[in-house]
């Protein structure tokens, strides 16, 4: 298999003038993926590349990728993110407050009411067909888009994601910022004299502490004071579990982290819990049920304001209709 810095050149000459951020390997028969990232000038390229032959793939665009392209919308509204985000994250707190006071105006006054919060009555008028859907459907998902909102509101808001850690360490830890440490250069001129590359030193390093790992990364450091990334993942298809481990890139001693964002074994339980947001958002932390309970939850999240817009309009309607309607009064010779 080729080394990281093998697969690092190929992929620069695919993309030439473009900086790697990352080298990634996959244990399952997968192509090695060479990352390209950038904020300015602005890019995000992908390179797939056989790591045993070197064959480049595929270059991909992923700033026209189509399933990039939706959550870009999803996010920020395909807007500027310092306006986007904002809106977004409005609505979203705005459908969090909707989906409590539904949930109580949901809740049975009595029994005969209980009997009707639960099902659907098929065989009514379509007035009353309409209600019960956005009453009943709007009750069974909830419990399903409450845990979608509160997810993506911790990305929104700094101080929503605060009081969710806050909340998750029992009131004991406070939330620390991501952020990538520091290498001490006083190590550069000693590193000089080492022919390995550096992120082919850390891929050894990662691979031989994680044997079982179904992917290995190696983030390149941008500049000459960053640390470099290695990233071990026991489970491709979930994120909250893998190692985030930090290295000085001169003398590869590794550097320990604050924030939630390190060895796994090493989270705190609002580390963890902060760790399973993106995972709990999209379903992941339940496999294949998962996905497809957020996705008909999001289906019929989508469906509650038409059906409660016809509610709506239907009791506006019938105001209307009962108005009294003046009686003239005519005068008598």
């Amino acid at each position: 298999m080729l080394a990281p810095s093998e697969l690092k050149v190929l992929a620069e000459k695919a993309l030439p003038g473009k900086a790697v951020h990352s080298v990634s390997f996959y244990k399952k028969d997968r192509a090695a993926e060479v990352a390209f990232f950038a904020v300015d000038p602005e890019y995000y390229y992908t390179v797939y590349i056989n790591p045993y032959d070197g064959k480049v793939l595929k270059v991909k665009d992923m700033n026209k990728d189509f399933f990039r392209v939706v959550l870009l919308g999803h996010l920020y509204l395909w807007l500027p993110m310092q306006i986007g985000q904002p809106i977004v994250g409005s609505a979203t707190l705005i459908f969090l407050i909707m989906l409590i006071s539904g949930l109580v105006l949901w809740w049975p006054r009595n029994k005969a009411a209980r009997k009707q919060r639960f099902s659907v009555k098929w065989n009514a008028k379509w007035r009353r067909i309409n209600y019960d859907l956005h009453n009943v459907m709007g009750f069974y998902i909830t419990w399903v888009m409450i845990f979608i909102v509160v997810t993506g509101l911790v990305w929104t808001f700094q101080w929503f994601a605060k009081s969710v850690y806050w909340i998750s360490s029992g009131g004991k830890d406070s939330l620390v910022a991501y952020y990538e440490p520091m290498s001490d250069k006083a190590g550069k001129a000693a590193a000089a004299l080492t022919n390995a590359p550096i992120e082919d030193r850390i891929y050894n390093i990662m691979q031989r502490e994680y044997p079982a790992a179904e992917m290995i990364e190696v983030h390149i450091p941008e500049n000459d004071t960053i640390s470099v990334a290695g990233v071990a993942n026991p489970d491709i298809d979930t994120y909250w579990k893998m190692d985030i481990r930090y290295f000085d890139q001169y003398t590869l001693k590794e550097i320990p982290v604050k924030h939630a964002y390190g060895k796994f074994a090493e989270a705190s339980m609002a580390d963890k819990v902060a760790r399973l947001n993106y995972d709990t958002h999209v379903g992941q932390i339940l496999g294949l049920a998962g996905k497809i309970m957020v996705f008909f939850g999001s289906l019929v999240a989508a469906s509650l304001p038409v059906t409660g817009f016809y509610i709506w309009w239907g009791r506006r309607y019938k105001t209307e209709k009962r108005k009294p309607v003046g009686v003239k009064k005519v005068a008598m010779a």
